[in-house]
């Protein structure tokens, strides 16, 4: 019994970390965790790698960067760049949008998946 009120427990924790954020997330440590994803983004206006800048990027919405070509699949998604969304898209990018150009599994810690979000909020 105590065992399955401790994974209950845990179950609920760990989704509200990764639905709603429950836990304060850290701008300045999703800055250093956006170190893995500067290979091909950017956080500088109107400056895009392989990927598009991210400068903005919450609120916005998906496939609309100036200047950079979009997969189809990007383009119709009809996704808006929000903390729901960039959640479930930084977790697993090809289960959200297939066949998009981003090669990239995903971050599977929701802890980094927050502190990466709140780092994205503080560009704009």
């Amino acid at each position: 019994m105590k065992t399955a009120i401790v994974l209950s427990v845990a179950t609920v924790l760990s989704t509200m970390l990764a639905v709603g954020h429950a836990v304060a997330a850290d701008a300045e440590a999703g800055k250093k965790a956006f170190g893995r994803c500067a290979a091909c983004h950017t956080v500088e206006p109107g400056k895009s790698r392989m990927g598009p800048t991210l400068w903005g990027v919450v609120g916005r919405k998906a496939g609309t960067v100036e200047g950079y070509s979009f997969s189809p699949a990007m383009k119709d998604s009809g996704l808006t760049w929000d903390t729901a969304t960039l959640d479930k898209f930084l977790e697993q990018p090809s289960a959200v949008v297939r066949a998009s150009k981003m090669a990239f599994f995903g971050v599977k810690d929701p802890g980094e998946r927050a502190n990466l979000i709140a780092y994205l909020e503080t560009l704009h």
